[in-house]
């Protein structure tokens, strides 16, 4: 049965999901703005809050172009725009891992370079790493090396490359994995979501837990992880801010506070709604399984000594006679005594 310890949560294929709510560079280098984001984060009903870890020079070449929906966010280099929102290092980091733990909220933060790798071995529970690092082989190793748990995401990946960064990962030292379905798309329009490759990922890889990375703008009931969570995600991540209108690339297709509370609202529906798998009848039909059920009923009077056809008879409410499952043994006795029209039959009436 595949599961994994995600913080101090295991997480199984029963589970409801552990939930990230990836504040990323949300915060725009405040550290007072990422300390509120944590907050809401928990008041939201969050697991996690997430940061990433970068410097621009690391991450990208002065000549890396934009991916991203310009018309969001205007600026048309990586490197440019990760230079805008790379201000927080390791003391940073640790701060808000520290305020994290006070909060009752697990810390984690998306390493870009080996130096995050490095500083955030003590810090977070678990590695994640972001869909774009699947194919760079030695970061891989790096992050398998520290012997941690490692969340992987598959965003624009093909099976191949999964298979290739699952193998580097198990034999550099990785022994608890988990995948997460991803759209590279900012924002990811609703019919390219493609939540059906969740079960395709289960397929794959039967013995991984396998969640979801959404990157498609919030609705109103938050559907899109709800249907996530049920073709079987059980890690959902996305990213979250404290105001959907402000500005660039990741407040615009983010959750807020209110989105959270609602999914997590709805996951208790679904909990409440699942039960149990073997179908029997629970105690609160007892009622309805015994007076909403038919029984055998007369349509006319019936002296003593009458031999029963099916024309005599027909089925009504309630199942306080004989169940027309009997129907046919019915068919051919006689009866007891005088039977009214409309009578519930029972089998003391018969001979």
């Amino acid at each position: 049965m595949a599961e994994i310890l995600l913080g101090n949560k295991t997480i199984g294929r029963d589970s409801l999901p552990y939930v990230i709510a990836e504040i990323g560079v949300n915060h725009e280098g405040s550290l007072e703005k990422a300390k509120e984001l944590i907050i809401l984060a928990k008041e939201g009903g969050a697991d996690a809050a997430k940061f990433q870890s970068y410097k621009a020079e690391t991450l990208a070449s002065r000549y890396s172009p934009a991916y991203w929906d310009i018309t969001k966010e205007p600026t048309q280099s990586q490197f440019e725009l990760f230079r805008k929102y790379d201000k927080f290092g390791e003391t940073e980091y640790t701060v808000l891992a520290e305020f994290c733990r006070k909060t009752g909220i697990d810390f984690l933060s998306t390493p870009f370079d080996e130096g995050a790798v490095e500083f955030l071995y003590t810090l977070v529970p678990f590695y994640k790493i972001a869909s774009a690092d699947i194919t760079n082989t030695p970061f891989l190793r790096k992050v398998a090396n520290k012997g941690k748990t490692i969340v992987l995401s598959t965003g624009a990946s093909t099976l191949g490359e999964i298979d290739t960064a699952v193998f580097e990962l198990k034999t550099h030292g990785c022994d608890h994995l988990a995948l997460l379905h991803c759209i590279l798309n900012y924002p990811t329009a609703y019919e390219h979501a493609h939540l059906n490759m969740i079960e395709g990922l289960k397929k794959a890889y039967p013995e991984l837990i396998i969640g979801y990375s959404d990157h498609t703008l919030p609705d109103e009931g938050m559907l899109t992880l709800i249907a996530a969570y049920l073709k079987g995600a059980r890690i959902i991540e996305k990213h979250f801010t404290h105001d959907k209108t402000l500005p660039g690339n990741d407040h615009y297709h983010a959750m807020d506070v209110y989105d959270l509370k609602k999914f997590r609202e709805n996951l208790e529906k679904l909990s409440r709604l699942g039960g149990e798998t073997h179908k029997h009848p629970i105690p609160t039909e007892g009622p309805a399984r015994h007076n909403a059920r038919r029984s055998i009923v007369l349509k006319r009077d019936m002296p003593a000594g009458t031999v029963i056809d099916e024309t005599m008879i027909t089925y009504k409410r309630p199942s306080h006679g004989i169940s027309p499952l009997h129907w046919d043994e019915v068919i051919g006795k006689k009866t007891m005594k005088d039977l009214p029209e409309d009578h519930v039959l029972k089998w003391e009436d018969l001979q």
